[in-house]
């Protein structure tokens, strides 16, 4: 089956399996692999991408869900230049990040967030990050990243 999306702001056409994962599309066929695998059950968060603005678990995602749709991946949201994002910004120098794997799903889950305007209190973030799970940091230092790129923008 053909499917035709935009991926990061460039038009891309593939030719996929009907069932295949959109996690696998990105990471095999699309060679986006910022993308991780993590439990293969929509249940962590770390494949988090953004389809058509809205944050969704790709391992659980046929790909053919984003034919004719506009895909947003972790690469995609450096700025224009390769600039970090102030969330990207914030989570290096916050230590918002340990072993990586949680790290793109949280940064496409809170972008979403931060780019509608959502508030930053820990009670808030916690609601908003819930499908994300990182076992390494405690989300203290995740929490932090997120509130004061909120507070920069």
């Amino acid at each position: 089956m053909t499917i035709s999306f935009t991926l990061n702001g460039e038009p891309i056409t593939l030719d996929v399996p009907p069932m295949k994962r959109l996690l696998d599309v990105l990471r095999e066929d699309a060679g986006r692999t910022g993308t991780k695998y993590g439990c293969g059950e929509g249940e962590c968060g770390a494949c988090t991408i953004r389809l058509n603005g809205e944050p969704i678990m790709s391992c659980i995602t046929p790909a053919i869900q984003a034919d004719g749709g506009d895909v947003r991946t972790v690469e995609g949201l450096c700025e224009a230049g390769g600039e970090l994002t102030p969330l990207q910004h914030q989570f290096l120098v916050c230590n918002g990040a340990q072993c990586g794997i949680c790290t793109p799903g949280f940064l496409m889950t809170a972008s979403a967030h931060l780019e509608a305007g959502g508030a930053t209190d820990t009670e808030t973030l916690r609601d908003t990050l819930a499908g994300n799970i990182c076992r390494c940091t405690g989300y203290g230092r995740i929490f932090e990243s997120v509130q004061k790129a909120g507070a920069a923008q």
